[in-house]
């Protein structure tokens, strides 16, 4: 499949996986800021963004999809940093293709399986009638039945785009989401283990993290490091500015 990227900046590669629900462009500002040291490649995963929607949706094929990108334009070793499902995508990447990667970041989240939590997300996004939506103020008023948070709806609604008709349409796959998305909660798909330098950062306010996930986390990336950013799990948009200094500080050598 052929992904939608965006690419700046000069320097070793660095790819960016956004999380579910996401896309490339929650992360257009601080690929600016790492764009001035690395060649940023920031992605649209499948059923998200820019990116081709499909049926199926599972981490099998968010690697491949990985692989074919960096094999199609040769991208060679590149760090990758991941947030939440776009971290289980590199996690499961790196440990497929232990030697296509230099450093690996992963963004609040731990190789293991969740529970489905999104359904009140999912049930907000369906019942919002795209023929009859007339206005994003509308769509924030009925999203808000299921989903409180303004936040979170505004993070929601990014994907909401206007057609050339003039009405409205998802830019992320909603069906296949709610098909699929036992399969988003899933644990690692691939055994093995990635031997190379790796930093798990987490949100002290995330709930994406339990006792005895470090422990978990060392078997498969037996030298990984960890910080804790104050933060909930949304880490690199809600301090952005210490999010990038721990990204710059890992990736120049300076752990």
């Amino acid at each position: 499949m052929k992904l939608f990227f965006r690419k700046s900046g000069e320097g070793k590669p660095l790819i960016i996986l956004h999380g579910l629900f996401g896309s490339s462009d929650n992360w257009f500002s601080l690929a600016k800021v790492f764009a001035e040291q690395f060649t940023v490649y920031l992605v649209d995963q499948r059923n998200h963004g820019q990116s081709p929607h499909t049926d199926e949706f599972n981490y099998q094929l968010l690697t491949d999809d990985l692989a074919d990108l960096i094999q199609e334009h040769n991208i060679y070793k590149p760090h990758i940093i991941g947030h939440s499902m776009g971290g289980k995508t590199a996690m499961n990447f790196a440990v497929k293709h232990p030697d296509q990667v230099d450093k690996l970041i992963i963004v609040d989240i731990a190789p293991k399986s969740y529970p489905v939590h999104h359904d009140h997300i999912l049930e907000g996004l369906h019942d919002i009638n795209l023929e009859t939506l007339t206005s994003r103020t509308e769509a924030d008023q009925l999203l808000s039945r299921q989903v409180p948070e303004p936040d979170v709806r505004q993070f929601l609604l990014k994907n909401l785009a206007r057609t050339s008709e003039s009405k409205f349409e998802w830019r992320v796959n909603i069906h296949a989401i709610d098909e699929h998305i036992e399969e988003i909660g899933a644990g690692m798909q691939y055994e093995g283990q990635f031997t190379g330098p790796t930093l798990f950062i987490k949100g002290v306010r995330s709930k994406y993290y339990a006792p005895g996930d470090d422990e978990s986390i060392l078997k498969l990336f037996p030298f990984a490091q960890f910080v804790t950013l104050n933060t909930g799990h949304w880490v690199q948009a809600e301090d952005p500015k210490a999010f990038a200094e721990t990204v710059f500080d890992f990736l120049n050598g300076n752990e």
